[in-house]
């Protein structure tokens, strides 16, 4: 639909629809259980608990040592609640590997002792809330996705601290860009207005641009990847890999008072009196990323380059692609600066390592795992392993060394996905395989594939054989063929479910066990409401002007646009004394930052920190022309012309086929 920015405010044109509980993801609204674990399913499950070192314990001593003072359910313990299910017998429908994750991060929620001086909330959320006492108060280090969840969070720690609860919250700093690191940031505000805020270097333009531009695509993909539309039972979530989930409620960011490593890789700061080592490691599971070392508690923050699991070199919601190779790296770095001193680690997420050989042992396995999946993708891909083959190659590479230890396997991060992830970055999508250069659209690749396996009937024949031996993988393949080319199918929607739904419960990793599950779910039920937003407006209110204006092109329909031919505008910030020349033309809308106004049709005239207002849902810019807070000179139709080419993202894309009405 056409829409004109006279009568709408620029908030409208965002596809995420912020809300103050963007957060919030209902569950679906139908009954919806899932059916249970075949016997080729069961025997999976079996045979890779065979496999498993259940002996080794370490990350349930280490998750529940030092407890201080355990949540109430009154108070913050919604998490475990919702998780009650979780026993200590494996289900059928449940990977033993992912089920043990799931056990660990079962362990109660609460303060807890690190060392002396510091101390951790675990459990309120998909983060840690990490207090540092320094001379005059205590320095929170990452501060949980949403406000409310930090706010409880920190009241909770100061009334049971053992001493200096009474303190302030002198400093804040976020570790990387990430909203579960940084959104509970004005709860904390709030308690403490006077308290500064540190952040990782070049993080605000990081934050602001990681979920904008693909914004839209990357909350229905989010939605699949986190299950955010199933239930918590032993045939939905399990786990969130990285912690039990996320907390409701709205996320925030308070901007940084002062940017870390901004003028190399390391920098040394006395906070309150604490003295810090930052390290810089952008680029790693981050754009904008460092980890920190305390020389007085000898004491390592490793941010999130380490967790109980291996991570995500490539995020299946979709992200740009990590660097493995820096990322083995910078772990190495770490244990060459300080592996000789440490005696406590700590992170964003899962509990501490203590003790200088665990720690040493800890990161060596960490960097050696991250390193593997880059040397052992390009030792394969160099002798002609192609991309839809490299994921099971490098399952025959791993050491027992490493797929023996429990916090290398693949809860979040899978080898499989973070093998092609690497490819990928180095060699790009295309195998070099002629047939797979330029194959038709999905759609009528689908048709003509049914036609060559003899139609839709004998493909569901085969199929069902193929379904009761257990060759789920392949019977994915070739029904999603079918339901492809005949969405109204029900017999190969319904098998093509069953199918999804057993894979998922094969699935070591939480992302792809949820994304099967989503996917048998929409092919049964249809798409269902709860997905999850990607951004806040108290964090696109930091978006600049360029930046605003890049993801506005991303909404130009070109064929609509080029109708329209040549437009030019100044936007003109007086509050910043900035001024933004933007053109429509050959339907594509581009900006450049200038110094004076440029030629053009008209100039739209409006305070930043009245932008801001807009994106914060507290004024229109209709209300501001209004009210002469903006104004608008020259040809105002240039205006509406940009504006009329402007279209609405569908936020509930079919990514299945959804049945038939």
């Amino acid at each position: 639909m056409k829409k004109t920015l006279l009568a709408i405010s620029i908030v409208s044109i965002f596809s995420f629809n912020v809300t103050a509980a963007q957060h919030e993801h209902d569950h679906i609204t139908v009954h919806y259980q899932g059916k249970e674990a075949t016997a080729h399913t069961i025997a999976h499950n079996k045979a890779v608990a065979e496999t498993l070192n259940f002996a080794d314990t370490r990350a349930f001593e280490q998750s529940s040592k030092n407890l201080v003072a355990k949540f109430d359910k009154a108070t913050a313990d919604i998490l475990r609640a919702e998780f009650a299910f979780i026993s200590d017998k494996t289900p059928d429908s449940v990977n033993p590997s992912l089920y043990r994750q799931a056990q660990l991060n079962m362990v109660p929620n609460g303060l807890y002792k690190v060392s002396d001086g510091i101390y951790q909330v675990r459990g309120t959320d998909l983060s840690n809330l990490t207090l540092i006492r320094s001379d005059n108060g205590w320095i929170a280090y990452d501060v949980l996705l949403t406000k409310e969840a930090a706010k409880a969070s920190l009241e909770f720690a100061l009334k049971n601290l053992p001493k200096d609860g009474d303190l302030p919250v002198v400093a804040m700093i976020y570790s990387h860009s990430h909203a579960d690191h940084f959104g509970g940031s004005r709860g904390i505000q709030e308690m403490f207005p006077d308290v500064k805020v540190y952040g990782s270097d070049n993080i605000t333009k990081e934050i602001v641009d990681e979920n904008v531009l693909a914004g839209n695509a990357m909350s229905r993909r989010a939605a699949y990847q986190y299950g955010a539309t199933l239930g918590k039972h032993d045939h939905g979530i399990v786990d969130a890999a990285l912690g039990k989930g996320l907390s409701k409620g709205e996320i925030t960011y308070v901007a940084p008072d002062y940017t870390l490593n901004s003028k190399g890789k390391w920098e040394t700061l006395t906070i309150d009196g604490l003295e810090m080592v930052f390290m810089d490691a952008s680029g790693t599971e981050a754009e904008s990323e460092m980890i920190t070392y305390i020389p007085s508690k000898q004491a390592l923050w490793t941010g999130e380059l380490t967790y109980q699991g291996m991570h995500n070199i490539y995020t299946l919601r979709g992200a740009k692609v990590r660097d493995a190779l820096k990322w083995s790296k910078d772990i190495n770095e770490m244990i060459n600066a300080f592996g000789q001193n440490v005696e406590v680690l700590f992170a964003s997420h899962s509990a501490p390592v203590w003790g200088n050989q665990e720690i040493n042992e800890f990161l060596r396995l960490q960097r050696d795992n991250y390193g593997l999946v880059h040397n052992q993708t390009l030792r394969l891909a160099n002798d002609g392993v192609g991309i839809q083959d490299i994921g099971d190659a490098i399952e025959d590479t791993i050491p027992e060394s490493i797929y023996k230890t429990w916090h290398t396997n693949g809860y979040h991060g899978t080898y499989s996905h973070n093998a092609k992830a690497v490819y990928n970055k180095y060699l790009g999508y295309f195998d070099m395989n002629p047939a797979n250069l330029n194959p038709l659209p999905t759609k009528q690749e689908s048709a003509k594939f049914v036609e060559y396996m003899g139609g839709a009937d004998a493909a569901i024949k085969r199929a069902k054989d193929d379904y009761a031996q257990g060759e789920y993988r392949f019977v994915a393949t070739a029904l999603n063929k079918v339901v492809m080319a005949e969405p109204e199918n029900d017999s190969a929607r319904q098998l093509l479910a069953d199918t999804y739904e057993q894979l998922g419960y094969q699935a070591e990793g939480a992302g792809w066990r949820n994304i099967y599950l989503t996917g048998a779910q929409e092919l049964r039920v249809g798409i269902q409401a709860g997905a999850p937003k990607t951004a806040s407006a108290d964090v696109i209110s930091e978006m600049d002007m360029p930046t605003l204006f890049d993801f506005l092109a991303v909404k130009i329909d070109s064929q609509l646009a080029a109708k329209h031919g040549l437009v030019k505008m100044n936007v003109i910030t007086p509050d910043t004394k900035d001024i933004l020349y933007i053109e429509l033309s050959n339907g594509n809308l581009s900006n450049a930052v200038v110094d004076k106004e440029q030629a053009a049709d008209a100039n739209l005239i409006v305070n930043k920190a009245d932008v801001n207002r807009i994106l914060l849902g507290q004024v229109t810019l209709k209300e501001l022309l209004a009210s002469g807070d903006a104004k608008l000179t020259g040809d105002k139709s240039a205006f509406s012309k940009i504006a009329d080419s402007m279209v609405e993202f569908n936020p509930a894309f079919e990514i299945v086929p959804t049945p038939v009405k």
